[in-house]
C-alpha cells in the first residue's frame, strides 16, 4: 500500500469510528507513537507535540533517511508517525507550559511516554490538565506505571527491559546459554501500545456514559506479565518452563530443503495425522510416544529424523501447505524478503511504502494497520512529519495566535 491509497473505498461513505476525537501526545521513540499511529489510523486526529531542539528522540534512530527538511529522521520515527501533525514545544519553560495548557480544552486525549514524575515536574501531570480540563482522558506509557508505587519507578525502562522482567526470555533460555535479547523486536513497546489503546478506548467510552474523564495508566511491565500469562500460570500448577524443560508437546522447528518450518501437535489425533501423512504409522503403536511427554522426550532421536526424512526434498511452504490442510499447525520461517513478497502481507495493506525525498529508490516500509473493519475504508495514509511542520497551522488554529505572535515564541526557542 503506498502513501496516499485507499483500501476499501466503497467504506469511505461511513467515515471512521474515531472521527472527531483529538489527541494531543508528548511522546517519543515507539510504545506511545505506536498506540497513537493506530488511533490515527481509526480516524482520531493526533498532533504530537516534539523538544523543539532534537524533535522525538526515535528522529535520531538508525538506519535512518533524509526527509524533506534535509534533517535525518530515523527508522523508528518513519514506522511510527504515520498520519500525525508535529509541533514542536518546549516544555520545560514556562511559555511552553502555558501553551501546552492552554490547548488542552480543545483535545479529548492527553497522552504521553516519559519517565514517571517527568509531566508533573512540568506542571503537565493529570491533576494539572483535569483543573482545567475535567473531561480529559489522560494516558501515560512508561515502564512501572504512575499510579502506584513501585520499587523500580524511577529505573529507565526500554522494550526489552520489561520482556525480561516478565519471565519470557528465561523459558526460552538454555541454563548454559546467555539470554537472547529482543527475540521478537520491540514487544514490550508495542505490546504496551496496544494496551493504552484499550484503555483508551474504554475511558472514551466511560466518558460518554458519565461525563468524566479519567487517567490511563500502562506500565509496560504489567503488559508483558500479561502477555507472558502462560509462565506463572504453569508454574502454579506445577511445571516449571525452561529451554531445558519445555511443554509437553511438539512445538519445534524442523528443516526443509529451502529454510525452516515449524510445526505444533499438542493432541493424540493431530499426532495421529502427523504420523499418517509422513509415513510413520508405527509411532501410533510406540509406547514412548504415547504422549506429549513422549513426545517431547523423543524429539531428537525420533521425532526429528522422522519429520525431517519426510520433508527433506520438499519446500517449506508446500510442507506447510500438505499439514496445514489435514488440521495440523505449521508455519514456514519467513526471511524478511519472504514478509514483504508474501501475496497474504499485499493483499492485506500490511506494508505502507514511504517514498524517499533522498534519491534512494527503495521506499521505507512500515507495518500496516491489523485492525480490518468492513464499514471503514483504509487510508489513506501520509507521511511523518518533518520536526515542527504544523506547529504555525495548530498555534493558530487552537490558539488564535498570529504570524507576530508565533515568530515571538520561535524567537525565544519556545516553539519550532
Amino acid at each position: 500500500m503506498k502513501l496516499g491509497d485507499i483500501a476499501n473505498p466503497d467504506a469511505v461513505r461511513y467515515g471512521k469510528p474515531l472521527d472527531g476525537v483529538r489527541i494531543l501526545a508528548a511522546e517519543q521513540m515507539q510504545s506511545l507513537p505506536y498506540a497513537t499511529q493506530l488511533l490515527a489510523r481509526l480516524g482520531a486526529e493526533v498532533v504530537k507535540v516534539e523538544n523543539p531542539g532534537t524533535g522525538d528522540i526515535g528522529r535520531g534512530s538508525l538506519p535512518a533517511l533524509i526527509d524533506a527538511d534535509g534533517q535525518k529522521m530515523g527508522c523508528t520515527f518513519v514506522r511510527n508517525n504515520l498520519g500525525k501533525k508535529s509541533i514542536g514545544i518546549d516544555l520545560k519553560s514556562p511559555a511552553g507550559r502555558d501553551l501546552f495548557l492552554s490547548m488542552v480544552s480543545k483535545f479529548d486525549v492527553v497522552a504521553e511516554n516519559f519517565k514517571p514524575g517527568t509531566m508533573d515536574k512540568f506542571g503537565l501531570g493529570y491533576d494539572d490538565l483535569a483543573k482545567v480540563h475535567p473531561a480529559v482522558i489522560y494516558a501515560s506509557i512508561s515502564g512501572f506505571g504512575n499510579t502506584v508505587e513501585s520499587e523500580y519507578r524511577d529505573w529507565p525502562a526500554f522494550a526489552p527491559v520489561a520482556e525480561a522482567m516478565s519471565g519470557l526470555y528465561e523459558i526460552s533460555r538454555r541454563k548454559a546459554e546467555p539470554p537472547v535479547i529482543s527475540p521478537v523486536g520491540g514487544l514490550g513497546d508495542t505490546g504496551a501500545g496496544l494496551f493504552a489503546v484499550v484503555g483508551i478506548l474504554a475511558a472514551l467510552r466511560h466518558r460518554d456514559r458519565t461525563g468524566v474523564g479519567q487517567y490511563v495508566d500502562i506500565a509496560m511491565y504489567d503488559c508483558m506479565v500479561s502477555f507472558a500469562d502462560m509462565v506463572p500460570n504453569y508454574w502454579s500448577m506445577g511445571m516449571e518452563l525452561s529451554g531445558d524443560n519445555k511443554a509437553p508437546l511438539i512445538n519445534h522447528g524442523f528443516r526443509a530443503s529451502d529454510g525452516w518450518f515449524i510445526v505444533q501437535v499438542g493432541r493424540p489425533h493431530q499426532f495421529a495425522r502427523l504420523c499418517e501423512i509422513i509415513g510413520k504409522p508405527e509411532w501410533l503403536e510406540d509406547d514412548r510416544l504415547k504422549d506429549g511427554f513422549g513426545w517431547l522426550a523423543h524429539i531428537e532421536d525420533v521425532i526429528r529424523p522422522g519429520i525431517e526424512g519426510w520433508a527433506g526434498d520438499r519446500g517449506k511452504h508446500e510442507i506447510c501447505d500438505v499439514l496445514a490442510k489435514a488440521g495440523i499447525a505449521c508455519g514456514p520461517l519467513h526471511a524478511v524478503t519472504d514478509v514483504v513478497d508474501d501475496p497474504h502481507v499485499q493483499r492485506r495493506n500490511m506494508l505502507v511504502e514511504i517514498p524517499r525525498t533522498d534519491g534512494v529508490e527503495q521506499p521505507a516500509l512500515a507495518g500496516g494497520n491489523p485492525v480490518k473493519l468492513t464499514k471503514m475504508a483504509e487510508g489513506p495514509e501520509t507521511a511523518p512529519p518533518t520536526l515542527g511542520e504544523h506547529t504555525d497551522e495548530v498555534l493558530r488554529s487552537e490558539l488564535g495566535l498570529d504570524h507576530d505572535a508565533i515568530a515571538v515564541l520561535r524567537a525565544a526557542g519556545t516553539v519550532v
